[in-house]
C-alpha cells in the first residue's frame, strides 16, 4: 500500500516537472504557446501529464534506484567520523545560502537556458567549496573551541577532561570469557561496541562440526548473554560493516578507528598490527600477566609438583594463576608440596617462569 502510495507521489511529481518546465519555456520561447495563453495552459497540462505517466510508470524503479543510492551514501557516510559530517553539513546549508544570493543576481539579468545553467553551476561550485573549506578548517575551529572553554576554567588546574572512547570487543577476548570478570569489577570503562561480523564469526564457531570449537563459540555466546544482562555497562551492537575489506580482524581495527575506541583482545597478532596501524589496544593477556603476584630471588613458595621437566631431575609445579614454575631437582619430589627457593624470574610475551629448586632440610 506504502509503495502505491509513493509512486502516485512520483506521478504527481512528474507532473508538476512537466508542467512547470513547459511554463518556464513558453516564457523564453513564445512559439510554445501558439501565440495564446490558453494554447499554452492547455500544452502545459498535457505535456505535464505525458512525464506524470511516464514517472509514475517508473516509479518502481525510481524507488529501488533510490533505495540503493540511500544505502550506498549511509555506508561512505559511516566510514567518515561525526565532526566531518556535521561540519560538512553546515558548510553545505552556509554554501547553499552564498550560492542563493549569488544566482539571484545573475538571473536577474534575464539571459535564456545559459542564466539557468549558470545559476546550477554557482549552487555545485559554491556548496561543495563551503564543505572543503569546513572541513579544512576543522582543526582551527576546535581549537579555537577548546580555549573558549579553558578560558574561564584557568584556576581549576590543567585536568583534561576526556570522553571515555568505546571499546570494541574481538571473537578471541569473547570466547576467552575473562571480559565479563573484568568489567563486574568496574575496571572497563564507557561502553562495549560488539560488531555484528564478531557475532557472525562467533556463530560460524558455535555451529561448526568440530567438538572443541563448537563448545568455545557456545562460551562466547553465553559470555555475551552475561555482559548484555547480568553486568551493568552500556552494550551496543554494531552494525557498521566494510564490504570492501574481507578480513574480520582488518574489519575490527578500520570500526575501532572510525568510532575512536579501542580493541579489546588476547590475540598477539592483531595486537601488533594494530600498534602498526596507531590503533589503541587493550590485551587481557597482558593484564593477567601484569596482576600476577611478583616473585622475587631469594623468597619461599609452596607449591606442589606435578609433573617432570624437558631437563634431567626437574620438576614442575604451577601457581593458581598458573604461572609455571620449574623446580631443579624437584623430580624427586613428584606428587609432593614442598617449599622452593625462588632463584630467578623469566618474563616472556607469553607469560612469565619462575625457576627454584627445593629448601634444603
Amino acid at each position: 500500500m506504502l509503495s502505491k502510495i509513493i509512486r502516485v507521489i512520483i506521478g504527481i511529481l512528474g507532473f508538476a516537472v512537466g508542467m512547470t518546465t513547459y511554463i518556464s519555456s513558453a516564457r523564453n520561447f513564445p512559439i510554445l504557446s501558439f501565440g495564446s495563453e490558453l494554447y499554452g495552459f492547455i500544452g502545459s497540462i498535457v505535456i505535464g501529464l505525458v512525464i506524470g505517466f511516464m514517472f509514475y510508470i517508473l516509479g518502481p524503479w525510481i524507488m529501488n534506484k533510490s533505495k540503493k543510492i540511500a544505502k550506498d551514501m549511509d555506508k561512505e557516510i559511516s566510514k567518515y567520523p561525526q565532526t566531518d559530517i556535521i561540519l560538512g553539513s553546515i558548510g553545505l546549508i552556509v554554501g547553499l545560502v552564498i550560492a542563493y544570493l549569488v544566482s539571484q543576481l545573475i538571473l536577474s539579468l534575464n539571459i535564456p537556458i545559459v542564466g539557468n545553467l549558470l545559476s546550477l553551476f554557482t549552487y555545485v561550485f559554491v556548496g561543495y567549496l563551503g564543505i572543503r573549506i569546513a572541513l579544512k578548517s576543522k582543526d582551527d575551529i576546535f581549537n579555537l573551541n577548546k580555549l573558549t572553554r579553558l578560558a574561564p576554567n584557568k584556576d581549576k588546574g590543567t585536568k583534561k577532561e576526556k570522553s571515555i572512547p568505546p571499546k570494541v570487543l574481538d571473537t578471541s577476548v569473547i570466547i576467552d570469557g575473562r571480559i565479563a570478570e573484568i568489567c563486574q569489577t568496574g575496571f572497563i570503562e564507557g561502553k562495549l561496541v560488539i560488531p555484528t561480523f564478531v557475532l557472525d564469526e562467533l556463530r560460524h564457531i558455535a555451529d561448526s562440526s568440530d567438538d572443541l570449537k563448537r563448545v568455545r563459540g557456545r562460551r562466547g555466546l553465553d559470555i555475551l548473554n552475561i555482559i548484555q544482562k547480568e553486568l551493568n555497562i552500556e552494550v551496543e551492537i554494531s552494525t557498521k560493516d566494510f564490504d570492501d575489506i574481507a578480513e574480520v580482524d582488518a574489519k575490527l581495527l578500520k570500526l575501532a578507528e572510525t568510532l575512536g575506541g579501542k580493541v579489546v583482545t588476547n590475540d598477539y597478532n592483531l595486537n601488533k598490527v594494530a600498534q602498526v596501524q596507531g590503533v589503541e589496544v587493550l590485551n587481557i593477556n597482558e593484564l593477567a600477566n601484569a596482576i600476577k603476584p611478583v616473585a622475587i630471588p631469594g623468597e619461599y613458595m609452596i607449591v606442589q609438583v606435578v609433573k617432570e621437566g624437558k631437563e634431567s631431575n626437574q620438576g614442575i609445579a604451577y601457581l593458581d594463576d598458573g604461572t609455571m614454575i620449574v623446580v631443579d631437582g624437584g623430580k624427586k619430589y613428584m606428587g609432593e608440596t614442598i617449599r622452593v627457593l625462588v632463584t630467578s624470574v623469566l618474563q616472556t610475551p607469553a607469560g612469565r617462569m619462575i625457576f627454584g629448586k627445593p629448601k634444603a632440610d
